[in-house]
């Protein structure tokens, strides 16, 4: 028997559940803008492409904001961002850039319904802003939570708003105060693998299936890192060049004539804006700073942090006492931890034009106080000292507003820093 097709988007089940009056109310289709009522625009968003059904989001969104208008008018145009945060101001979001845009040109909406104010907004400032220029073009904005159109000018309705962002606050703290406790306690406790890329010289291997029974049945498996045989044994040359007292420099210069496949050239994804095939001295630096190399799992030492609402995000390295580093060994070391803890305090000596190796006590330790900066060794009149020159080389001219350069004897440092300790009298 051939099944009966209904007309219109439903099927033969629907038009039978729709004559027994049960059932959820699908969201209307996009009509066109002759339909009774106000013509209104749903706008959207889900934070994550990757960790979120883009579809399923817009959908329940989708069916809230139908309910706060159904009476009032229908939807004619949809903006949905996806992996946009709810901090980004709405002129640089992708879909909430183009209902600003859409304002000043012949639009087909005279409101706009959101499915979710924290979904849409992160705090009662945000809002109060897109409110008003919403107004000015003589736009109305919806909210489920007020229950319909938002009154700016009601003392009601702004308190609504007050807290509405409050709590937006709140979620976006609450999550990620959540998130940063669970990753430190899995990293420090477990010693899991918790994403990124493998530091060069080492590769990801399966670690068995994943402790959660839920993600573990939908076949979500555990990584760790395994030494990679082809790169691993250049991180152990590196490090035992480093405890030879060897430079960086000298450590890069080398690896560059013996025509080593450098972090760029093993994985080209890695950084796709170098071309390879020369080691730059920072990439041995950072090499011989990876405490991860000793075979614990180190966790949080750089983190993105936001300097003010609205603006970009800027990476930090967190100091050493603010790192999450497993309890155990938690994969194959390339290194011992008394290898790895020696080479951050070699420090490699050039010898001067006498032939004769120069020492200084205090060399990495001192920073300047007014730029920040480390100072640097400096020999001169036959002693060891310590300069300052603000970022300045010879390779610019000195600008007529930069500051003096700083110079410090290193035999009245070291007087200054025993005076506490010798008695007194």
């Amino acid at each position: 028997m051939a099944f009966l097709q209904c007309e219109g988007h439903g099927g033969l089940l629907d038009a039978w559940v729709a004559e027994r009056g049960v059932g959820p109310t699908r969201p209307a289709a996009l009509v066109d803008d002759t339909a009774p009522g106000l013509r209104f625009a749903f706008y959207g968003r889900t934070s994550t492409a990757d960790h979120q059904d883009s579809a399923s989001s817009r959908g329940w969104q989708r069916e809230i904001a139908e309910a706060v208008i159904a009476g009032h008018g229908v939807v004619t145009d949809v903006f949905f961002d996806v992996g946009c945060s709810r901090r980004v101001p709405w002129a640089r979001r992708p879909a909430a850039g183009a209902l600003l845009a859409a304002l000043r040109m012949e639009r087909s909406f005279d409101a706009v319904v959101v499915g979710e104010y924290e979904r849409a907004f992160a705090s009662g400032d945000q809002f109060t802003g897109v409110a008003a220029v919403l107004a000015g073009l003589g736009v109305e904005v919806w909210l489920p939570e007020a229950g319909g159109r938002v009154d700016v000018d009601s003392p009601a309705h702004a308190a609504l708003v007050t807290v509405l962002g409050a709590q937006s606050q709140r979620e976006v703290l609450r999550s990620r105060h959540r998130v940063r406790a669970a990753m430190w306690t899995q990293a420090r406790e477990q010693g899991r693998y918790l994403g990124g890329r493998p530091p060069y010289g080492y590769r990801l291997v399966d670690a068995g299936p994943h402790p959660n029974r839920a993600h573990a049945g939908w076949g979500r498996r555990l990584r760790r890192l395994d030494p990679d045989p082809v790169t691993s044994p250049h991180v152990r040359w590196i490090f035992a060049q480093r405890l030879a007292g060897r430079s960086v420099a000298g450590i890069a210069r080398e690896l560059t004539e013996r025509k080593v496949p450098c972090p760029s050239d093993v994985d080209p994804n890695r950084n796709r804006h170098r071309l390879g095939g020369a080691w730059p001295l920072r990439t041995v630096a950072v090499i011989l700073g990876n405490p991860r190399y000793t075979g614990r799992q180190v966790w949080d030492r750089q983190r993105t942090e936001r300097i003010k609402p609205g603006a970009g995000r800027t990476a930090r390295r967190s100091a050493p006492g603010e790192w999450a580093i497993s309890s155990t060994v938690s994969h194959p070391p390339l290194v011992t931890e008394a290898e790895f803890v020696a080479a951050q305090q070699v420090r490699a000596t050039r010898p001067s034009r006498d032939g004769h190796s120069r020492c200084y006590v205090l060399a990495g330790l001192l920073r300047c106080a007014v730029c920040g900066r480390r100072l640097d060794s400096h020999w001169v009149h036959g002693r060891a000292g310590y300069r300052c020159r603000h970022g300045h080389s010879s390779a610019r001219p000195r600008r007529s507003d930069a500051a003096k350069n700083i110079y410090v004897r290193e035999d009245v440092l070291l007087r200054e820093l025993a005076s506490p300790l010798l008695p007194k009298g």
